[in-house]
């Protein structure tokens, strides 16, 4: 080896450490950062014998699919799970003391007490009050459903602005990549940036990547959707004002198609969007359907009638904004919002509760206890029997379609329960996926501190060795030139 070669080979030394210092300091300063791939250098030799430092990026394609569909599904299961459990709590927490079947059977047992002493204008009024607890527990769990619907119809909108705007920032980096890629520039910064894009945008929506020539990546939804390809395509919603229980939403769009929403409690959504979806468009409606039909039932139940003559039932306890009957077995879409306890009966609005044991909220011709007994029950023992009686229900509902009012409000509670119950399970379970994926993508692809730190020393000792044979070549040049 000539000294030309030597300081040559030393240079070459010098600039590959240099180089692979820098990267292994770029790893160390992103150790804490979860959307960073770790670079290699990696050592190459040119046809013309000289080396020179390569990166490359740790990626892993398999794992990393395997995390963008975990988190689209631990997102959606999460989004489910919170509105399972705002209806929930709308039903009084774990032990369901609002909800209408925990307040039915007060009224019920109330009911009875009247009933065994039927001369007591004050258990009269206690068996009413218990009536409009029921009444106002059933409001409010309607109030409760449409703001669920319109939270999700709101929070829906948002994430169709967000996701538009994700779209827009990755058409702008998927474009860097491509062009550092073709020019053969570095594009790793780039692939980084397009990664964790990608990863928010599963959290919204489900889903699919292919690779191109030069790193151009297109996406597809978990649908088959297209998403993006060279320019993003159009996510399109129309928020909904305000939500009643005959409101249908509005679809959610993209390329012009229409975005399918979940379906059960292990929801099907990939990403939060199909889950809202579900909220509004079936979960939520379903159980409203479920509380209209129990308003409708109770109104049936204690509506009055003349006796021996068709068609005069009306509405007696309970009533509506319909202030009719409605027929049974049919839906009456919001009846439950409207539902309420008879001012004629109510001390407060100048009504005389006596009537619910005699009769006559409708009128002198539908009075029942026309001598005016103050041991009369029959007309209570009537309700008591309504209530228990089998009756029919619409199977828009989900549940039995032939049950009694105590059965089918317990049932619509244990309907909401099951489902609850099933998503907590689910999203225990795609947590647990979505962390393990995370932790075995990081384990391919994050930083070691240790690992860097020992190749930093092996680096260090390539620079030491480069520095003995720069000092032995300047000796030998020193020596030759004294001897000249």
């Amino acid at each position: 080896m000539t000294l030309a070669s030597a300081m040559q080979t030393a240079n070459s030394i010098f600039r590959n450490t240099g180089e692979q210092t820098s990267i292994i300091s770029k790893n160390i300063q992103n150790a804490g950062n979860a959307n960073y791939v770790r670079r290699s250098a990696v050592i190459m030799t040119s046809d013309a014998g000289a080396s020179f430092i390569s990166t490359d990026r740790s990626q892993n394609n398999a794992l990393q699919r395997q995390m963008f569909l975990s988190t689209s599904q631990s997102t959606a299961q999460e989004t489910l799970l919170d509105g399972l459990e705002f209806l929930k709590s709308a039903l009084g927490g774990n032990d369901n003391e609002l909800a209408p079947s925990t307040l039915l059977v007060e009224m019920r047992d109330k009911l009875a007490a009247f009933a065994a002493r039927p001369g007591e204008v004050s258990l009269a009024e206690t068996a009413i009050s218990a009536a409009g607890d029921l009444a106002t527990s059933i409001n409010k769990t309607a109030s409760a459903i449409q703001k669920l619907r319109l939270d999700s119809d709101t929070e829906i909108a948002q994430q169709v602005s967000e996701l538009n705007t994700l779209l827009a920032k990755f058409e702008t980096v998927n474009n860097t990549v491509v062009s550092q890629t073709a020019s053969g520039d570095d594009p790793n910064d780039a692939l980084d940036q397009r990664d964790a894009l990608i990863k928010s945008i599963s959290a919204i929506i489900g889903v699919n990547t292919v690779t191109r020539d030069n790193n151009d990546v297109v996406l597809y939804t978990s649908e088959g959707i297209t998403l993006f390809e060279r320019v993003p395509r159009a996510v399109t919603f129309a928020q909904t004002a305000g939500y009643a229980a005959a409101t249908v939403g509005n679809s959610l769009y993209i390329d012009g198609t229409a975005v399918g929403a979940g379906s059960g409690g292990d929801t099907t959504a990939r990403g939060s969007l199909g889950a809202l979806l579900q909220l509004r468009d079936d979960i939520a409606p379903k159980f409203q359907i479920q509380l209209d039909e129990l308003a409708r039932g109770l109104v049936e139940a204690f509506s009055e009638t003349i006796p021996a003559t068709p068609g005069s039932a009306k509405p007696g306890l309970f009533t509506w904004s319909g202030g009719t009957t409605p027929t049974t077995g049919v839906v009456v879409p919001g009846i439950s919002a409207t539902f309420q306890v008879n001012s004629a009966v109510l001390t407060s609005k100048g009504g005389n509760p006596m009537l619910l044991r005699d009769g006559g909220i409708n009128g002198a011709t539908y009075v029942r206890n026309t001598s005016g007994g103050s041991a009369y029950s029959d007309l209570l023992e009537e309700y008591a029997g309504n209530l228990e009686e089998d009756r029919t229900f619409a199977a828009s509902s989900m549940l039995d379609t032939s049950s009694n009012l105590f059965e089918f409000s317990s049932d619509s509670v244990g309907w909401i329960e099951g489902l609850r119950s099933q998503a907590t399970t689910a999203y225990e379970n795609k947590t647990a996926m979505l962390s393990r994926a995370t932790e075995a993508y990081s384990n391919e692809t994050g930083v070691s501190l240790d690992e860097e730190l020992s190749l930093l020393l092996d680096v260090e000792q390539s620079y030491k060795a480069s520095t003995k044979l720069v000092s032995a070549i300047d000796e030998m040049l020193q020596a030759l030139l004294n001897m000249v």
